[in-house]
């Protein structure tokens, strides 16, 4: 594939993950490149001189050693030194796919030339994602104030050669010195004046977890509409409350284009309609029988409000798209230098290494992805219970119950994670306490926010695939009772694709922790929604 080329001002969420996820190569813009070695050139000729004004981090030292002056013989040790004694991080390591879009975002950061970086030192960081050499980094422990110092850090002492840095490296991980002289670049760096502040400074962990957690949402709400939609089918479900008129009535952007992807999917469906209804599945008894004939009029609210509920969480997927794009595509590191129409550079101190925005939009994001997991649980709860399931049998149990037990247990998962993403939701970007000696004495605690955040949207996939797999159970159970109404276009495409995975459970019960995995990596990894759209076109298209 092309190389995605980084210019600091046109990355896209879309971008990163195909760095970050698929290994697409990447290189420096021209423009990018020349304007880095221009600021350089100023900075080695005016600034690195005993006399130069105190600039922070620059000729200072750091935090409450902001006063202290730093000669110019010292600068590129006090640089080193504090890739050195930032450096402290514990807990898991970061999964690589988020490890690499923070450096592909540190790059884009570092295009937009108010670092005052080496480019020899982007060149490294270039060299490192198109090699596939990963930092190993612990996961725990930034506060996302002055950035998260810590993860950047050990990014920085891999990108270093250091002899305690570890790095993933074709499927092992090793030192990094020795990645290095397998791919033929030197074993060891150095950073100069400003490269290591560059390199530390800013939220891009956060920001990493968060444009990944983003991407893995949008698609999770694509496939929670196709879960609703197999619902929909599966219980014969009243449509009226979809039509575009209803929508219009309370015009909600998002509310309005989801109940046009339900209509889209629902397409040519006669499944959902009052002569479906009416006819009963197998085995119902005679008062089941009566109840069936009885007007429908309306669905319970997990059916009837799904746009309602779905429409808010695609309305924040915009407003969060907007928020990391803009982060993506911004300087985030402390000083700036900003240059002059006469050939010089200011150095200015400020603070757009501080987290909030990605914190209080990961909280966002946790939120509304809580609340899509907990309305298709209600769905998966309710087509289980012949209480409230319109002639289905208990637990979707296809014979023997007793002996056999269904689904009951798929459902409880659902409602097990729904409860811990409920614990998750709390908001992080609220909780802040000072640190480094009240140097940092409001923080956004964002690196946590988004690593939350990435932990609800998977524990959603799961929920959704748990959705899949009992509405599937459900229609299958119906389809010789009810094979004169078919369902309708892209539920049958989503059908058919579950089913070319995971058969129907017409006998005994089976070990069904696989059925779960399979049903969770067609949702996790896009599938399902590629073969509705291959069978109905894109679900978001606006509609003739």
């Amino acid at each position: 594939m092309p190389p995605i080329e980084l210019t600091g001002d046109t990355l896209t969420l879309a971008e990163i993950v195909a760095i970050a996820r698929h290994h697409a190569p990447v290189r420096l813009g021209d423009a990018a490149r020349a304007n880095l070695v221009a600021t350089r050139d100023y900075i080695n000729d005016h600034w690195l001189v005993d006399h130069a004004p105190l600039m922070y981090a620059f000729n200072t030292g750091v935090g409450a050693l902001k006063n202290q002056r730093i000669s110019a013989s010292d600068i590129a040790r006090f640089q080193r030194n504090l890739i050195h004694s930032h450096s402290a991080t514990t807990g898991e390591p970061m999964p690589d796919e988020v490890v690499r879009a923070m450096m592909a975002i540190r790059v884009n950061t570092f295009a937009r030339n108010h670092s005052g970086i080496r480019v020899e030192v982007v060149d490294r960081l270039i060299a490192m994602l198109n090699a596939g050499i990963t930092p190993v980094i612990p996961a725990r422990g930034s506060v996302g104030a002055s950035g998260d110092l810590a993860p950047l850090a050990m990014m920085s002492g891999a990108l270093l050669g250091l002899e305690a840095s570890k790095v993933s490296f074709r499927g092992e991980v090793i030192g990094a010195r020795a990645a290095f002289e397998q791919v033929g670049l030197a074993p060891t760096f150095d950073v100069e004046a400003k490269d290591g502040t560059a390199l530390i400074n800013g939220a891009t962990a956060s920001l990493a977890y968060a444009v990944i957690a983003a991407h893995d949402a949008r698609q999770l709400l694509s496939s929670a509409t196709i879960s609703l939609v197999l619902s929909l089918e599966a219980i014969r479900a009243e449509r009226a409350c979809f039509d575009d008129r209803v929508m219009l009535a309370r015009p909600h952007p998002g509310q309005r284009r989801v109940a046009q992807a339900i209509r889209r999917l629902l397409d040519g469906s006669t499944r959902c309609t009052n002569e479906a209804r009416a006819l009963p599945p197998p085995g119902t008894d005679a008062a089941g029988a009566a109840a069936l004939a009885q007007p429908r009029i309306q669905d319970v609210y997990s059916f009837r409000c799904s746009p309602q509920v779905y429409g808010p969480v695609l309305d924040a997927l915009d407003y969060i798209d907007g928020i990391l794009t803009t982060e993506m595509n911004s300087a985030t590191d402390n000083p700036l230098i900003f240059g002059n129409d006469g050939g010089s550079y200011d150095i200015v101190s400020g603070g757009h290494f501080h987290g909030q925005y990605v914190a209080q939009a990961m909280d966002l994001l946790a939120l509304v992805v809580t609340d899509l997991g907990a309305i298709c649980d209600r769905r998966n709860n309710m087509m289980i219970d012949p209480a409230g399931n319109y002639g289905l049998p208990r637990n979707l149990i296809a014979t023997e119950p007793g002996i056999n037990t269904g689904f009951a247990v798929v459902q409880s998962m659902g409602t097990g994670l729904v409860l811990e993403n409920m614990g998750l939701c709390s908001p992080a970007s609220v909780i802040s306490l000072p640190a480094k000696g009240n140097q940092e004495d409001h923080i956004s605690n964002s690196c946590f926010a988004a690593r939350r955040t990435r932990t609800v949207v998977e524990n959603t996939q799961a929920v959704v695939a748990a959705e899949v797999l009992i509405a599937a159970q459900a229609l299958s159970l119906t389809q010789p009772s009810h094979a004169a109404f078919p369902i309708g276009k892209g539920a049958a495409a989503a059908l058919a694709r579950v089913r070319a995975e995971v058969p129907a459970m017409l006998g005994d019960d089976r070990w069904v922790y696989d059925d779960v995995e399979s049903v969770k990596c067609l949702v996790r990894d896009g599938h399902l929604i590629s073969a509705v759209t291959a069978a109905c076109g894109d679900m978001w298209a606006p509609m003739a």
